[in-house]
């Protein structure tokens, strides 16, 4: 009886526990790292099922659990912890920082490695700094924030092409841009436009889908891109999906636009005053500048009792607005994760009739068919439409209607444009009767299959596509500039496609206290180009506005054209005891674009760092917390050349109605890659557990076998040829410091400043100087340095400009006296359009459920030469208005200025002079937001798991001396020619926008 007792009772025991065990029930908790800050995003997956959540914004999770399964919390730099389930519903967790995933992980060429265990130097911008600025531009947002990164935008257009300078120029004449890699496909970044004005190659890619941009600037991180690494290369990673909890995130905002700034022009009593004078001081009378003011003049009255005062700048620089809408949504089980969004970004750009509109799908997907096989793809699609203008030297463009008289009327009294009344033609017109439209459809996708061979070895194929389709129409009717034509139209049609295959392996294993990983394969890729173009002219009604309608065809063609790579290449390193690093890596390049035996480059590189902090002497320091010295040398190329630059080639022609063939370009078959030699030293600190770091580098960059258009004599039949001449260097130094000042659990405050200096060099030029317009190359001196003669203001006397003779005495001194004759005088080296040094300081503040963030960014050493002052502040040489600095002009004997007198047609000053050479220093408040996130418990009662409402202000503030528009705009219609660079020519300033916007998270 007792047996079968103590039977029952076991029996009865043994369910409860299993219904106790069975229960299901909702645990609730808060994830924060040591130091009590929330962690957003920590994945909690219940331990032998596909069942997850992750947290949300304040780190708070919620998720249903049988009791006794267990809880795993796993997150990037923290270590993995774990809970059982049991009778409490609520479960706290505080992270501890891993020192073995110190920081973010990152992405370098072909793999990821960790922060703490690069040797190499590689600066990083996550997904929450590029959100935070309103730009269709990718590259702004990474102003500021990267040492020895260069970020400029040519001018204030919405398309406007940006200049990206890792660490210097290192070319003359090949690219200077860096290699663009998207998801592991190096983009297609050719400009294609047909006015000289550049659109910006990644204008189609929505910046709120890049979860991180990794800039590799040395030679160790960017040899695994070999030909393409010498300008460094920009690894761009998008957004993709966490097993989890489906997420879905709306961002909306809309800001109002202002140009950073507007210049002082004469009214219509300080014109004809000018003017008047300058008549006089010319041999003229009043009664001379009176008729000259009434062929401009409607009615006497408009410019003899100020009836008329216009503005035109105003109508030039107007108002603007950004309207930017995106939508993702993200999640996932253990086998398929996934990221999609969609997104839109209207701009309508400070320059008027300047607009551009953006769509774009992106769908990344990732699979794991088994424990061994994962298979995904990244695919991007958008659709970009650009209402463009003309570049900056074209009298249509907006800003050179500054140049119109201040009495001058924009508009008849019944609204309509005048023709014929004004100095220069009126740009109005192209609002009203021309038309210039892009729309550019851009697809960027990339297939992989991963399969895993053993545990420490893989295999990785990926398959990419770029395809870049761009049809730029314009069409001007007859009242514009074609009025002699009747109208004019043309259609430009390009199709640019690359095909990218890698293959490689990747292997990764832990031998005793050594950690080993290498990766080896090969990358193939193909680019075609294919271009159709019409062009008509006379056309029956200004309304029909296609070539189609033109009465005469007036010229047409197509080409085509295509390039290709094949590289093989390898990557091994070691750590060793968890604080000796070695690295080393190997790239072999053939290019199409090179002679036939000079095909083929090869780029090595090594590095190696040492943890010190690792060592027994300071490995319990409580207050070095991490010390790392680190060294790199590796060699880079460059191919960015014409496809068929080696070569000398023929093209067909018309001979006495005849097909004939006649020489097009000279070729050299012994063209080889250039080549940039790099070292690199760095040093690491941490202190008090990282709060505070920095990081030190110094950088040494020489290039040699230039890419040069070297000159040749006219009666070649040829004016230049790609050749392998000269060297030049890069050198400088680079400091971040980063540190979190306040860490409490109601405020948080951390600040990130660089600052990087570059003395760049040509050393060796065989062929001598190079001269374009106002740049040089010289042997000693920086790429493109300013030559021209030097000002030295007004003669007191008599108000000649004077310039300094800068001539050579018998001997050997340099004559420093001054002539007011221009032609006495000799050119001279004047500065470079190149900074010293760039810096930059970011802050973000956190309070309770407030946060703020801004970014400071300036440069110092640069000049920039207002080419538009020769006729904007001309002492009145022409009828154009001229800017207010002309008030202080020479007007009688003993007066002290830099302005000479006013003399109409008498070139007094005018010529290419440092008179218009200026300093470029700025500094400038990048952009400011204020953010502020309602309270979790009240937006979870509509279901919502974070709503935020922020403000961000961009371009706020700019501090400069310069007079021109702005130090960083330069002009757009030389932009290919590499010499040419500095050069403000009517460039419209950039945009200020504030922005009012919303994030809900579901």
């Amino acid at each position: 009886m007792k047996t079968k007792l103590r039977v029952i009772f076991t029996l009865i025991l043994v369910c409860m526990t299993y219904l106790s065990y069975a229960q299901e029930k909702t645990i609730n908790g808060t994830i924060t790292d040591q130091d009590g800050l929330p962690l957003p995003g920590v994945n909690i997956q219940i331990n032998g099922t596909h069942t997850g959540t992750q947290t949300d914004f304040d780190g708070k999770y919620s998720i249903n659990a049988t009791v006794g399964s267990v809880l795993i919390y796993t997150y990037i730099g923290q270590k993995t912890e774990e809970r059982t389930v049991g009778n409490s519903s609520t479960i706290d967790i505080t992270m501890q920082e891993d020192a073995q995933a110190l920081d973010e992980v990152v992405i370098v060429g072909y793999g990821t490695s960790t922060k703490r265990e690069v040797t190499d130097n590689i600066a990083s911008v996550s997904s929450e700094d590029i959100n935070l600025i309103p730009t269709p531009s990718v590259q702004s947002t990474l102003s500021g924030k990267a040492a020895g990164v260069q970020v400029t935008q040519v001018n204030g257009k919405a398309e406007s092409g940006i200049k990206i300078r890792v660490r210097g120029v290192a070319t003359i004449s090949s690219s200077q841009e860096p290699l663009y890699v998207i998801d592991g496909v190096p983009m297609i970044n050719s400009d294609e436009n047909i006015n000289d004005s550049p659109i910006n190659p990644l204008v189609s890619l929505n910046p709120n889908d890049i979860e991180s941009i990794e800039i590799l600037k040395d030679a160790s991180s960017a040899a695994i891109y070999g030909a393409r690494g010498t300008n460094g290369v920009v690894l761009i990673t998008t957004k993709r999906g966490k097993a989890g909890k489906t997420k879905v995130s709306i961002n909306s905002s809309y800001g109002w636009s202002k140009p950073t700034n507007k210049r002082d022009f004469l009214n219509t009593r300080e014109y004809v005053d000018l003017f008047t004078e300058a008549t006089i001081n010319s041999g003229g009378t009043e009664d001379d500048a009176a008729y000259y003011f009434n062929l401009f003049a409607e009615n006497e009255a408009d410019w003899r009792n100020n009836e008329v005062d216009t503005d035109w700048q105003d109508l030039a620089l107007v108002d603007g607005s950004v309207e930017d809408f995106g939508v993702n949504v993200s999640g996932g089980s253990e086998k398929t994760q996934f990221f999609l969004s969609t997104g839109y970004n209207k701009t309508d750009a400070i320059i008027r009739g300047n607009k551009l509109e953006r769509y774009s799908l992106r769908s990344n997907i990732d699979h794991t068919i088994s424990n061994k096989f994962k298979v995904g793809i990244s695919t991007g699609i958008s659709k970009t439409k650009i209402d463009r203008l003309s570049n900056d030297n074209s009298f249509s463009t907006p800003l050179q209607a500054i140049a119109q008289l201040p009495f001058s009327k924009p508009y008849e009294d019944n609204g309509v444009v005048p023709n014929g009344s004004t100095l220069y033609y009126n740009f109005l017109f192209q609002e009203y009767n021309a038309d210039h439209q892009v729309n550019i459809w851009r697809v960027l996708a990339n297939l992989y299959g991963e399969y895993q061979i053993t545990q420490s070895l893989k295999f990785r194929s990926e398959f990419g596509y770029d395809f870049n389709n761009q049809v730029e129409e314009r069409f001007f009717g007859s009242l514009t500039e074609s009025a002699s034509t009747n109208g004019y139209a043309d259609a430009n049609a390009v199709e640019n496609e690359k095909y990218v295959l890698n293959n490689y392996f990747s292997f990764d294993k832990t031998f005793s206290n050594i950690d080993f990983n290498a990766v080896a394969g090969m990358s193939y890729e193909d680019d075609r180009r294919r271009l159709q173009s019409v062009e008509g002219q006379e056309f029956p009604s200004d309304d029909l506005q296609t070539v189609d309608s033109a009465a005469e065809i007036t010229g047409g063609g197509s080409s085509r054209t295509a390039y290709n790579f094949l590289s093989y290449f390898g990557r091994a390193g070691a750590t060793i005891a968890g604080k000796y690093i070695l690295k080393a890596s190997l790239r072999y390049d053939g290019s199409s674009r090179f002679g036939k035996d000079e095909r083929y480059g090869l780029f090595p590189a090594v590095s190696a760092g040492w943890i010190i902090s690792e060592e027994n002497f300071l490995k319990n320091n409580e207050t070095l917390s991490l010390l790392k010295i680190r060294g790199s040398w590796g060699i880079t190329g460059n191919a960015g050349i014409g496809n068929f630059a080696s070569r000398s080639l023929f093209g067909g022609a018309s001979y006495n109605e005849r097909a004939a063939l006649s020489p097009t370009q000279l070729g050299d078959p012994s063209l080889k890659w250039e080549n940039t030699s790099q070292y690199d030293l760095g040093i690491d600190f941490g202190f008090f557990n990282n709060r505070i770091s920095l990081e030190a580098d110094y950088y040494n960059k020489n290039t040699s076998d230039l890419l040069l258009d070297q000159p040749v004599p006219s009666s070649s039949g040829f004016t230049s040829i790609t050749q392998n001449v000269g060297e030049l260097k890069n050198e400088g130094f680079e400091f971040v410091l980063n540190t979190k000042n306040f860490i409490k659990e109601d405020f948080f405050w951390s600040t990130s400043f660089n600052i990087s200096t570059n003395k760049n060099e040509i050393t060796e030029l065989p062929g001598g100087d190079i001269i374009s317009g106002r740049n040089i190359a010289r042997e000693g001196e920086t790429v493109a340095s300013f030559y021209m003669v030097e000002f030295a203001g007004a003669d007191p006397d008599n108000g000649d400009a004077l310039f300094v003779r800068n001539t050579l005495n018998p001997d050997g001194t340099i004559d420093r006296s001054t002539t007011n004759e221009f032609n006495e005088a000799s050119r001279v080296v004047s500065g470079s359009p190149f900074p010293d040094l760039i810096a930059g300081l970011s802050n973000t503040i956190r309070f309770k459920d407030f946060d703020m963030s801004f970014t400071f960014q300036g440069q110092w050493g640069a000049s920039i030469y207002n080419d538009g002052g020769r006729f904007q502040s001309a002492s009145a040489d022409y009828f154009d208005n001229q800017t207010s600095d002309q008030l202080d002009r020479w007007q009688q004997p003993g007066d002290i200025t830099d302005v000479p007198q006013a003399r109409l047609f008498g070139a007094n000053g005018t010529q290419q002079s440092t008179r218009y050479l200026q300093e470029a220093d700025f500094i400038r408040l990048r952009n400011v937001t204020l953010g502020y996130t309602i309270p979790s418990e009240v937006t979870k009662k509509f279901q919502v798991e974070r709503l935020r409402l922020y403000f961000t202000a961009f371009n706020l503030l700019t501090f400069t001396d310069y007079t021109g528009w702005d130090p960083e705009s330069t002009a757009d219609f030389n932009s290919n020619n590499d010499l040419a660079v500095g050069v403000d020519f009517y460039s419209a300033p950039p945009a200020q926008t504030l922005t009012l916007g919303i994030n809900i998270d579901f």
